[in-house]
């Protein structure tokens, strides 16, 4: 039975850091997982700051709630959702994720937690497992599932080679280059017809 484990943030939904940082205007929180592989370390940066500007938990969700799915994405995910089981695999935080959950349809979701204080500032964060979308793409394969994986930056690269097929979306020229052997879409019809090739 495949399962297919696609990556949140560029792929379905615009990068929350990067909306904030817009809406913030603090450039510095535009970094994501494309451009800092090491995930502790970008996180506590972003903390960092977000501690520097006196920002914390209520202003980012305040920008959550204005971000709408990427153009095509909830027809995407309505129309691969009806021939396969779908999981999404992100390191985002359950404290970011739940409306954008609500305007794609709820669909199934694994993420982490962050730590907030009473003040609404972020203290901490909680990962599900490390490495948590490899650990996860394993663990499904070991449930006797085989994975079709999907996603945009350095932190899905590991469960995207690690499933029966893989893909990038909307990526960076720099990752697409690096990892030529992974097929690399930047439209959802093209993406979804090469994901249904596999899955017959």
């Amino acid at each position: 039975m495949d399962i297919v484990c696609l990556d949140l943030e560029g792929v379905l939904v615009p990068e929350i850091w990067i909306a904030f940082s817009e809406e913030s205007g603090i450039p510095e929180l535009s970094r994501t997982t494309r451009d800092e592989p090491d995930y502790d370390k970008l996180m506590n940066f972003r903390m960092d700051k977000l501690r520097e500007h006196g920002l914390g938990l209520p202003q980012i969700q305040q920008t959550i709630e204005r971000i709408d799915p990427l153009p095509g994405a909830k027809e995407f995910l309505d129309e691969l959702r009806s021939c396969t089981q779908v999981i999404i695999l992100s390191d985002t935080f359950a404290q970011f994720a739940k409306p954008l959950m609500r305007k794609l349809g709820w669909p199934m979701l694994m993420c982490n937690e962050l730590e907030v204080a009473e003040s609404g500032e972020i203290t901490g964060y909680r990962m599900r497992v490390q490495d948590s979308k490899y650990t996860t793409v394993r663990a499904l394969q070991t449930a006797g599932f085989e994975t079709i994986a999907a996603g945009d930056s350095f932190n899905d690269l590991r469960m995207i080679k690690a499933s029966r097929a893989g893909f990038l979306f909307r990526s960076t020229p720099e990752i697409i280059a690096d990892n030529p052997d992974i097929p690399a879409f930047e439209e959802y019809p093209e993406f979804l017809a090469a994901i249904k090739q596999v899955l017959n």
